[in-house]
């Protein structure tokens, strides 16, 4: 997930226009929900765990609603012009469905996005162009950094 977020990052730091960049970040966001999926459920299947008991609902349910929140409030600030806003919304958002969905994981999973949340704080109050170097470096980054800690300690 961490490296197709490095690799929107490049490119969408290239575009020309505000709905390249989107286009770009929703791509990149795909392929990483896809990626996530499957490695979600090989993980599950490696432990004999079902995806769709307890634990998985409760994951899915608590990380789904602020995912949904953001792409409400990614689409309204698009029509209203307010761009810049969104990749600190994202990373902030993104951290907070990590969080709760994290309390059903291992306890590095929410201290994880508790570091998108902080990201996406700062990210809301700086530039465009600076707050999309912070995108690339927590989806990117920490997504990376955390998930090596996460498969080097917890085998995945």
């Amino acid at each position: 997930m961490g490296v197709t977020a490095l690799i929107a990052s490049v490119i969408a730091s290239r575009t020309g226009s505000a709905e390249q960049w989107l286009a770009t970040w929703i791509g990149a966001a795909t392929v990483a929900a896809a990626v996530g999926t499957f490695s979600m459920v090989r993980k599950a299947r490696a432990v004999r765990v079902s995806m769709s008991g307890a634990s998985g609902r409760r994951f899915v349910l608590s990380l789904l609603p602020p995912m949904i929140a953001g792409g409400i409030l990614s689409a309204a600030l698009y029509e209203a012009g307010y761009v810049g806003i969104i990749p600190g919304l994202w990373l902030l958002l993104y951290g907070a469905g990590v969080v709760t969905g994290g309390t059903y994981s291992v306890g590095i999973v929410p201290v994880m996005g508790l570091t998108f949340m902080v990201l996406g704080v700062v990210a809301l109050f700086l530039r465009f162009e600076t707050a999309q170097v912070l995108m690339g470096i927590g989806f990117g980054g920490i997504h990376v950094v955390f998930g090596w800690i996460i498969a080097r300690r917890y085998g995945g």
